[in-house]
């Protein structure tokens, strides 16, 4: 009885899984609620709207971490009828690790930190827009959102190995100009980390114009990595695109390859 039980509460909060109308209900409720929780985040910063909605914004919030805490203690619970995590209590702990179970917990935690720490307003604050992390959960499901992260996950080493170069180019750079200006704006590039300011800004070709070299070496490798700079922010953009390109290709593959039985209508691959 509590396995069958367990069962039909998997197939209905998963989306994935066959849980017929009422969890496509559930899906678009949690959906909705998440939707308006960003909402009223956003608009609890407006001074005027909280002062004047405190008790609502107060007893929304309360509603939406009462259905997220049961939503996360619920997949906890029937982690266990996926085959990798069967190993009770060791599955569920590996579960509770898991990306989309880390951004379920963190969903619901500030709502609760404020009852086991003390802490100022500021960080009251902080907490409260650390309630933004509930539009993470979308992820679960919006099919474009998980393909975001399977590329990121198959194009990290590529990813990984950009980051290395563009971290190589930030220090060499703000090395450089650091000498080239040190002595002429003291005050401007006074160290190598108040010149990587300069250098992120720079090689980012976004140029704020608050600070800028006024030697002529200190322009000449300004314009150097400038140029250098096109080429660093198209690199983690193509190796991105091939990474969607290359996912559309395996999802257009894999939808070819199914067959449908006449019979039960189920889908199956040859």
């Amino acid at each position: 009885m509590t396995s069958s039980l367990k069962h039909r509460v998997y197939q209905l909060i998963n989306p994935s899984e066959k849980g017929g109308r009422l969890g496509r209900l559930f899906d678009m409720f949690i959906i909705l609620l998440i939707v308006l929780n960003i909402l009223a985040v956003i608009l609890s910063t407006m001074e005027h709207l909280h002062l004047r909605y405190k008790q609502a914004f107060d007893l929304f919030e309360l509603f939406s971490v009462l259905i997220f805490t049961a939503e996360y203690l619920l997949r906890i619970w029937v982690c266990t009828c996926e085959e990798r995590y069967q190993r009770s209590p060791l599955g569920r702990l590996r579960f509770m690790f898991t990306p989309m179970a880390l951004i379920d917990l963190l969903a619901i935690l500030p709502f609760y930190l404020p009852f086991f720490i003390t802490a100022d307003m500021r960080v009251l604050r902080a907490l409260r827009l650390f309630r933004l992390f509930r539009v993470f959960k979308l992820a679960r499901y919006t099919e474009s959102l998980r393909h975001i992260r399977a590329v990121f996950v198959d194009k990290r080493g590529e990813l990984g190995v950009v980051l290395m170069v563009v971290s190589t180019m930030l220090i060499l750079s703000s090395s450089l100009m650091y000498l080239a200006e040190n002595e002429a704006q003291p005050e401007v590039f006074s160290s190598i980390p108040a010149a990587m300011w300069w250098s992120v800004v720079t090689l980012t070709t976004v140029g704020y114009g608050d600070l800028y070299p006024i030697t002529p070496f200190g322009k000449l490798l300004a314009a150097i990595i400038a140029l250098l700079g096109v080429g660093i922010v198209a690199l983690p953009a193509g190796i991105i695109a091939s990474g969607f390109i290359r996912e559309d290709m395996e999802e257009s593959n894999a939808e070819n390859k199914k067959h449908t039985c006449p019979h039960c209508g189920q889908d199956f691959k040859p």
